[in-house]
């Protein structure tokens, strides 16, 4: 990055404000092309007074310009400029139309190192599509759309509120971005009647008894023939080897503390109908480690080692992951257990799509004898269905992952989350990213929870983590009801662990997010004396949790 001395920047109140206005946020990845551009524009158009907001990437050398301004100025600015030029990125994007203008956005490329991967093209093109932005991608493209916008400034004003509040304004951005991955068919989904709720009950959701290894296919609506088809399959199953040529599959199993548990879970995985050989590399994560677990049977061998990474789920699953010598990589807690034909449908699914890089599936949860049904009825999640809702149906240990995504991708597991907090929901957002994730509606696990869980109770740890999430993933912003959910969350978690005022302040932000959001108003009832257990309780009873 070449360091410029930055020209002095008009303040918001100054007569002469800028008449045009450059914000090239805050991603650490230069982008001195369109820098560069706007120079050239200045160059020829020396009677104008330009802001640029240039981030880490080069200042101008003709325009005026700053690294970075408090968001109240850049949007004052943004208000009092005759036309607004942005970067592809969707908080940027929100601001300028906040502030009344239309803006011209110019993409991140990738291919120039200007941002990690291509959401930002797909994103502006959505929008482009939409009417909600001007793009471009040439200079000449970006000088006739400056050369319009300041003779005809109408043209590019839009009314701040749009009709129905900033807040909608970002939920349409948020779901326009289709979340920055591969695009939904909305219309064949609306056509099926699917769910526009992403909170709401999954379809083929049922509360019974624990003990019965059957259970409901949960009827499909997207239409996705592959993912059909090995639902259907697996629910067909008449108990006829699997005699085709299976791939290997790696499965990694963390462990502490549970050995009668994990004992049950190595017998599920052993007992998959898969013709294909499974190895099961069982992690002890801060616990002495039980030699007689291993096995070098033929096509079902079982390897015992120790976490070397981060101690916590992400150190123990990496762990699992960097020993692994599968393309195809299986996680699987402890305490919960694999249905029979569980893997063989996912592997199914890989074989047919040789681009999808994860693959889910149902899960019943079992909590104190009583389990519940928890399958989603769409066989494609994309990264905005994942910053709507949780969908605590995509539980790790139905995860089928093709390693060299991650190794080669989008990174492991994250071990920088505190506590390893909601570590695979972390790992679903940036696989989501890469492209839809895939899922088979039918349980496939039956999932264990119980007052021995890892996080049961860890309220302080899972507050922490859940904030880390926020500042991560600044795009829940733009998606109230997600940024409500995870707002919630931290308040119910806050108020758990006796921190009323913390506890209130995040009820406040919940509201304001999404006044409707039912975790604000359980944090409430916990900061009044309600006891947090209980309400947990009564949502696991549901296959539920806050």
């Amino acid at each position: 990055m070449t360091e410029q001395t930055t020209r002095p920047v008009p303040r918001p109140d100054d007569s002469g404000h800028p008449d045009v206005v450059v914000s090239l946020g805050t991603d650490h990845h230069s982008f001195d092309r369109l820098v560069r551009w706007i120079d050239d524009y200045a160059r020829r158009r020396r009677t104008l007074r330009f802001l640029v907001q240039h981030g880490h990437s080069a200042a101008p050398a003709v325009a005026a310009g700053t690294p970075f301004l408090p968001g109240e100025e850049l949007g004052e600015h943004m208000r009092r400029a005759r036309v607004v030029v942005a970067h592809g990125g969707p908080g940027t994007i929100v601001q300028a139309r906040r502030a009344g203008r239309l803006p011209i956005v110019v993409a991140r490329d990738p291919e120039l190192d200007e941002h990690v991967d291509e959401h930002q093209l797909l994103f502006v093109r959505r929008l482009e599509e939409a009417g909600r932005i001007r793009s471009c991608a040439t200079p000449q493209q970006l000088f006739a759309l400056l050369d319009r916008a300041l003779a005809s400034p109408g043209d590019f004003r839009v009314d701040p509120g749009d009709g129905e509040g900033t807040e909608r304004a970002a939920l349409r951005a948020g779901e326009l971005i289709d979340l920055l991955t591969g695009v939904r068919d909305a219309a064949a989904e609306t056509a099926a009647g699917t769910a526009a709720d992403p909170d709401a009950p999954a379809t083929g959701s049922a509360v019974r008894t624990a003990g019965s290894d059957t259970g409901p296919l949960a009827t499909n609506r997207t239409g996705h023939q592959t993912a059909d088809r090995a639902c259907a399959q697996t629910a067909a199953r008449t108990g006829a080897p699997d005699t085709a040529p299976r791939p290997g599959v790696t499965v990694v199993v963390p462990t502490r503390d549970r050995p009668e548990l994990l004992r049950r879970t190595l017998r599920a995985i052993n007992e998959q109908d898969y013709s294909g050989p499974i190895t099961t590399i069982v992690v002890f994560d801060n616990d002495q480690p039980d030699p007689s677990l291993a096995r070098s049977d033929g096509d079902r061998p079982v390897r015992v080692v120790t976490n070397t990474l981060t101690p916590g789920l992400a150190g123990a699953r990496n762990t699992g992951v960097l020993a692994a010598d599968t393309d195809l990589v299986a996680f699987c807690d402890d305490d919960d257990t694999w249905l029979p034909g569980k893997l063989r449908a996912q592997v199914d699914v890989m074989l047919d799509e040789p681009g999808t890089e994860l693959v889910c599936c149902g899960i019943r949860v079992v909590y104190d004898r009583v389990e519940a049904v928890r399958s989603l009825d769409r066989t494609s999640v994309t990264f905005g269905d994942l910053l709507g809702s949780r969908l605590t149906e995509l539980h790790p240990s139905t995860f089928l992952i093709r390693r060299r995504a991650m190794i080669d991708g989008c990174g492991t597991v994250s071990e920088e989350i505190p506590g390893s907090y909601a570590e695979d929901y972390e790992l679903l957002l940036r696989l989501a990213r890469r492209g839809p994730i895939r899922n088979i509606p039918e349980p496939g696990v039956r999932v264990l929870w119980h007052r021995r869980s890892h996080f049961s109770g860890r309220w302080r740890t899972i507050s922490t983590a859940l904030r880390w999430l926020l500042d991560r993933y600044p795009e829940f912003a733009l998606v109230p009801r997600g940024h409500a959910r995870v707002a919630g969350q931290i308040a119910f978690a806050e108020a758990a662990s006796g921190r009323r005022r913390a506890a209130l302040r995040w009820i406040g932000t919940t509201v304001r997010s999404r006044p409707a959001e039912a975790r604000a108003y359980l944090a409430l009832a916990v900061v009044f004396g309600v006891p947090a257990g209980w309400i947990t309780r009564a949502l696991h009873l549901r296959g539920r949790g806050v």
